[in-house]
C-alpha cells in the first residue's frame, strides 16, 4: 500500500492576472512530498522557484493568482480552504522562511521577544519561561553568538547572516510538520550555511519534518536533499532521486546547471588571471587596525573595545583580481568602509596610488573617489526607485560635473551596452528589473567614471548561479577592455576560486593567511582555511572532511577576544602553546604567509 503523500501539488498553474495573453509564471507543476522527506528545488531566476514558494502557502499577491491545479496538504486542497484555517495551518503545521530577513521582524521589539511571541500564539499552552528556553536553545543551534544576550537585542543589533538565522528560528520554533525553506542559506557564509543544512537534516530526523528546500545552488540542494525537483521556464523539467539527477541528468536544463558550477578541485576550473604589473602596486594596507568603543547598556563604567580589524596589511597589484573570504562577523564590511575612505583606521596606513587616502586634502580626495568604485551586494537597496536607470548611471558625471545633458546621456547609454543591458531601458525605473540587470545597473554606475579599482563586496551574493556566471565573463570581459584591477569581497570560496589571483582570509578581524589561488585550495596553510574549504559546496569530491575540519561552536567575541591565537578554541589541532601566544605569520615562499604554530619550523610539544 503506498503512503498518502504529506504535500502532494498537482497541475498547478500560476498566471499573472487572468488577461488571454497573461503570462505563465507556473505551467502545469506536479510532485509530491513524503512526511520525514527533503525535496530540492533548483532553477535559475525567473523558473519560478519563490512562486512555487508563496503558492504552497496561499500567500500570492495580485496579479498572481493559480488558475487551475490542487495544492493537497494531508489530503486537504489548501487552496480550497477558508482564509482564517489556511492561515493557522501556515502559522503552525506549515512554516516558511525566505532568503531576504531585513525588515521582517518588528524593529522595535527585541528579537527574542518576536519568537517568544509567535510560539505562545501557535501553542497558547506554553508558559513564558518554556517559550524563552525554547527560543534561546534554538538561537544557540543555528550558531547565533551568545544566544541569551542577542535575545534581548533589536533587529538592527543583527547581522544580515544572524537575521536570517534568526528568522529560520522564528520558522522552527512551533516544530512544523512542513517547513519551506526559500533560499534560506544564500546570504549566509559557507560554515554557517553548512550548520544550517546540518541542521536542516537533524531537524527532519528529529521532528519527522518534511522540508521543501528551495536554493540557487545546486550542490547545496544535493548536501540536503532526498529528491531534487528541476524547474526551468515554470515547468518541472526533472523530478527524482538526488543521485540520479546529479549523475545521470536526463534534461537541458540539468545538465547546464551542472555546466556552470564552478571547478574547486581542477586545476583547469581556474579563470586564468589578467596580466599583472607586481612592479606597480595600486593600493597598500599597512597594519590597519579598526576599535569600536561600546558602551554598556546603563552607560556607566569604561566602554569595551569591539576589535573589528587587527593588524592587517596587504598590497594590490595593477591589473590584479585580489579576494578576501572569510564568515560573517571576520571584519570584511568594515575593512571595505575603511578602503573606500567611509571610516579613518585607528592604527596602520592605506596607500593608493603611492598616497595616503586620509592625507589627500580635498583634491586629492575627490580624485581618490572617482578612481576607487564600489559595487554593493543588495541590489534592490542600492538603487533609488524613484530615479530613471539612465539617471542612476550618469549621476556620478553630475557630482563630478563631467559633461552636459547630451553628453552624459550618450556615455550612460554607452555603459549600458557594455554591460549588457538594453538601451530601450534608459527611461525605465528599476523596480521591474531583476536581480541581475539590477547589479549590471550598479556595475555601469560605477563604471562610468572609468575608475581603477573596483571593489565588489558580496555583489554576487544575491543572485543565482546563472546570472553569478554571466555576471563573472562580464567582468573578465570588462577587465580585458578596460585595465581595472578588482578587490573581490566574498563569503563565497568558490568563487573567488574562479576569480581572484590571489586570496586573504579573514579571521575575527585578522588576516590568517595571504596565499595565491592554486596554493590556498591545494595546499593551505591554515586550519581555517581547511573549514571554510571543507564547507564550500560542491559536487566534487572533497580534498578535506568536513568531519575533520568543519567548525563547532561559535567564534569568540571581538569584545572580549582570549589569549593566544582567536582560532583556537574552534581549531581541531589546537595545542597549549595555541591557546597562550598569538601566532606571528610564516612566509610560505617568497610571498604567501599564515599565521599558524603549526608551521613553525622547529618542533613544538604540546
Amino acid at each position: 500500500m503506498t503512503e498518502t503523500p504529506l504535500l502532494d501539488v498537482r497541475g498547478l498553474t500560476v498566471e499573472a492576472g487572468r488577461a488571454e495573453a497573461a503570462p505563465r509564471i507556473l505551467d502545469d507543476v506536479s510532485f509530491s512530498l513524503q512526511a520525514k522527506r527533503i525535496l530540492g528545488v533548483i532553477g535559475p531566476g525567473g523558473s519560478g522557484k519563490t512562486t512555487l514558494a508563496h503558492a504552497l502557502v496561499n500567500w500570492l499577491r495580485p496579479p498572481l493568482e493559480v488558475t487551475s491545479g490542487e495544492i493537497r496538504f494531508r489530503g486537504e486542497d489548501i487552496l480550497a480552504m477558508p482564509s482564517d484555517r489556511s492561515a493557522r495551518l501556515r502559522g503552525k503545521t506549515i512554516a516558511y522562511v525566505g532568503g531576504d530577513p531585513q525588515g521582517a521582524m518588528n524593529p522595535t521589539m527585541h528579537v527574542g521577544e518576536q519568537i517568544v511571541e509567535k510560539l505562545r500564539a501557535v501553542e497558547p499552552g506554553v508558559s513564558y519561561k518554556e517559550a524563552r528556553e525554547r527560543a534561546v536553545a534554538l538561537l544557540g543551534a543555528v550558531r547565533i553568538p551568545s544566544p541569551e544576550q542577542r535575545f534581548g537585542e533589536y533587529p538592527f543589533q543583527y547581522s544580515g547572516g544572524m537575521m536570517q538565522r534568526a528568522m529560520i528560528v522564528d520558522a522552527l520554533i512551533a516544530n512544523p510538520e512542513l517547513l519551506i525553506a526559500d533560499s534560506i542559506t544564500q546570504p549566509l557564509d559557507v560554515t554557517v550555511g553548512a550548520q544550517i543544512l546540518k541542521l536542516m537534516r537533524e531537524l527532519s530526523e528529529r521532528f519527522d519534518t518534511a522540508i521543501l528546500f528551495i536554493s540557487a545552488s545546486l550542490p547545496t540542494v544535493a548536501d540536503v536533499a532526498d529528491e531534487i525537483l528541476v524547474l526551468e521556464g515554470g515547468r518541472v523539467a526533472e523530478f527524482a532521486a538526488v543521485d540520479d539527477v546529479i549523475s545521470r541528468p536526463r534534461h537541458a536544463a540539468t545538465r547546464k546547471l551542472i555546466d556552470e558550477l564552478p571547478k574547486l578541485w581542477h586545476r583547469d576550473g581556474m579563470t586564468t588571471a589578467a596580466a599583472t604589473d607586481k612592479a606597480q602596486t595600486v593600493l597598500s594596507v599597512q597594519n590597519v587596525s579598526r576599535v569600536y568603543p561600546i558602551k554598556s547598556k546603563s552607560g556607566l563604567g569604561k566602554p569595551k573595545l569591539l576589535q573589528a580589524v587587527r593588524d592587517v596589511s596587504f598590497d594590490i597589484h595593477a591589473g590584479e583580481n585580489f579576494g578576501v573570504v572569510g564568515e560573517s562577523g571576520c571584519g570584511k564590511s568594515t575593512l571595505m568602509r575603511l578602503l573606500t575612505a567611509l571610516e579613518k583606521p585607528d592604527t596602520g596606513h592605506i596607500v593608493f596610488d603611492g598616497e595616503d587616502i586620509f592625507g589627500r586634502g580635498r583634491a586629492g580626495t575627490r580624485r581618490f573617489r572617482r578612481e576607487v568604485q564600489l559595487v554593493l551586494q543588495d541590489p534592490f537597496g542600492s538603487l533609488p526607485p524613484q530615479s530613471s536607470i539612465g539617471e542612476i548611471i550618469s549621476e556620478p558625471l553630475v557630482i563630478h560635473n563631467e559633461g552636459d545633458r547630451r553628453q552624459r546621456r550618450t556615455r550612460a547609454l554607452d555603459m549600458m551596452g557594455e554591460v549588457g543591458l538594453d538601451r530601450s531601458l534608459y527611461e525605465s525605473l528599476p523596480t521591474r528589473l531583476t536581480a541581475g540587470q539590477r547589479q549590471r545597473v550598479n556595475v555601469a554606475r560605477a563604471m562610468i567614471l572609468e575608475p581603477r579599482l573596483m571593489i565588489m563586496d558580496e555583489t554576487l551574493s544575491a543572485l543565482d548561479q546563472t546570472e553569478q556566471s554571466r555576471l563573472i565573463d562580464l567582468f573578465e570581459r570588462l577587465q580585458a577592455q578596460h585595465g581595472f584591477t578588482y578587490l573581490f569581497i566574498s563569503h563565497d570560496i568558490a568563487l573567488v576560486r574562479r576569480v581572484c589571483a590571489r586570496i586573504a582570509v579573514m579571521y575575527l578581524g585578522e588576516v590568517v593567511e595571504l596565499a595565491a589561488n592554486e596554493r590556498l585550495f591545494f595546499n593551505p596553510g591554515h586550519p581555517y582555511s581547511k573549514a571554510l574549504l571543507s564547507a564550500a559546496p560542491t559536487l566534487e569530491d572533497r580534498r578535506y572532511r568536513p568531519e575533520d575540519c568543519l567548525l563547532e561552536g561559535e567564534p569568540p567575541s571581538p569584545i572580549d577576544l582570549p589569549p593566544g591565537c582567536a582560532f583556537a578554541s574552534r581549531c581541531p589541532s589546537a595545542f597549549d602553546r595555541c591557546r597562550k601566544i598569538n601566532p606571528q605569520p610564516v612566509y610560505r615562499g617568497d610571498h604567501d604567509r599564515a599565521a599558524c604554530h603549526l608551521l613553525q619550523p622547529e618542533p613544538v610539544a604540546s
